[in-house]
């Protein structure tokens, strides 16, 4: 019962929602002017250009304006974003949270085809949900799922011998650097959707700052 008259948007997840924001854009950024002191994936002498080939960042795009400055940068709020998570993730295992925002599969599998339906025009209706649908919950989940991978990765590329055996997981110093590459480009389209949906349902978007209305006993009956 306290789980189901709890507001919609706790504190803590608000405020560890608003700190990966300007946090992911800024390891982006300097993420990207890291990338151009080198803008090949393979060693030296054997570069794998497909991935950058004719395209360049542009400099709004960037930030930290050289390499040194980039990787002070991108190390800060990569730790940043490191204990936000964790603290995220903890909150979530303790207050029984992760129940209504994590995909489970067998419960959400089937509400999640039927929400994609609806958004593409192809059912009448949307399916019922609670705090999130399934849709919803499989793109906050994929997202986290990411933000694992980019870590992962990150870690198998600055310390590619400490860290050995990750690095070997991750398919070489060159396959983890794609990785790390790959998962931000799907961080960058998770945020993409995620700006959609915020357009989509505005009308949610207040309980992102004051928390919203928790359910009267009524309302949370089962």
């Amino acid at each position: 019962m306290a789980n189901r008259r709890r507001r919609p948007q706790p504190l803590l997840i608000r405020v560890t929602h608003w700190i990966n924001v300007p946090a992911l854009v800024l390891m982006a950024m300097s993420g990207l002017q890291i990338l151009i002191a080198y803008p090949f994936f393979g060693p030296r002498g054997a570069t794998y250009d497909w991935m950058m080939q004719g395209w360049m960042p542009p400099a709004w795009m960037r930030a930290g304006s050289w390499l040194a400055g980039a990787r002070h940068l991108h190390f800060a709020f990569a730790w940043l974003l490191v204990v936000n998570a964790i603290v995220y993730l903890g909150y979530l295992a303790a207050s029984g949270e992760w129940r209504r925002r994590l995909f489970w599969p067998p419960r959400d599998t089937r509400p999640a085809i039927q929400q994609l339906l609806y958004y593409l025009r192809l059912r009448k209706f949307a399916p019922a949900k609670d705090l999130y649908n399934g849709l919803q919950r499989s793109a906050y989940t994929a997202a986290i799922v990411l933000a694992i991978l980019e870590v992962a990765s990150g870690l198998a590329i600055w310390k590619p011998v400490q860290l050995h055996r990750l690095t070997w997981l991750m398919g070489g110093y060159d396959g983890a650097r794609v990785i790390h590459f790959l998962a931000l480009v799907g961080l960058g389209a998770f945020v993409v959707l995620h700006v959609v949906m915020v357009i989509v349902h505005w009308r949610q978007v207040p309980a992102m700052i004051t928390g919203g209305r928790a359910p009267a006993d009524d309302e949370a009956a089962p």
